[in-house]
């Protein structure tokens, strides 16, 4: 249910991808530079950093940026100091967010996460209060048409892969922290690309949300959130009918 509704995100955003390229990018760009002050400018000994680059690579991003968000990781070049930032809230009819942020400016993140939360009907909450009902997974959506049941488990599952979940018009691989990196390698190396793959926060439970009205205003809190230059990637536990949008 988790990932059919971030199936669903998913898909909503890839229709406008193009008119946040200039986003994609800069959240891209800052996630080579953490990966490669990390664990070093070499992809073959950096999974972090190899799957960061194939990120880079499916979003065209050009060979120029990305050499140069690594230059900056390693210390090749000047850059700014980068920081990862986590901050979990409340949305309309009480479904659990939690926002992850890339920023050189923390101030400003968390100035600008919080006046969303506030404008879209929603408010921040302390530190640690919805993470307990989140388990951190590795998650890769991947649409029905880019491979089969049969070959998928075999792969997946034989890289260390936790499950295979099927969905109606999807598949969702969930892996261990630690295995993360070695299950992206081998669906690229089948050249199966996920739609959708990070370390994102599994919810333990979900908020039902039954009526149109809200589930608007809960995707227009993700979208506002979304679209903030710092923010990486928003985890929520809302469980929305897609039909229910329809209403009203």
């Amino acid at each position: 249910m988790a990932g059919h509704s971030k199936w669903a995100t998913t898909k909503r955003h890839k229709a406008v991808v193009d008119a946040k390229r200039g986003k994609i990018f800069s959240v891209i760009s800052k996630e080579l530079t953490l990966a490669a002050r990390a664990g070093g400018g070499d992809p073959d000994m950096n999974p972090r950093l190899r799957t960061q680059i194939q990120k880079a690579k499916a979003a065209n991003m050009p060979a120029d940026n990305v050499d140069r968000a690594i230059k900056k990781g390693t210390g090749e070049i000047e850059g700014v100091i980068i920081e990862e930032l986590t901050y979990e809230g409340y949305g309309p009819g009480g479904v659990g967010l939690i926002v992850e942020v890339t920023t050189d400016n923390k101030n400003r993140s968390a100035s600008e996460v919080r006046s969303t939360f506030s404008k879209n009907g929603g408010n921040l909450a302390g530190a640690g209060a919805l993470a307990f009902n989140f388990q951190r997974k590795g998650q890769f959506l991947i649409a029905k048409d880019k491979t089969d049941e049969e070959n998928l488990m075999e792969i997946g599952l034989e890289a260390g892969a936790e499950d295979v979940v099927v969905e109606a018009d999807h598949f969702e691989v969930f892996t261990d922290i630690g295995d993360y990196d070695a299950v992206a390698k081998a669906l690229e190396d089948a050249g199966i690309e996920a739609d959708s793959s990070e370390l994102a926060y599994i919810p333990n439970n979900l908020v039902p949300v039954g009526d149109s009205d809200t589930a608007k205003k809960v995707l227009r809190l993700v979208d506002a959130l979304e679209e903030l230059e710092d923010v990486k990637s928003v985890h929520s536990n809302y469980d929305i009918d897609e039909s229910i949008l329809a209403e009203g």
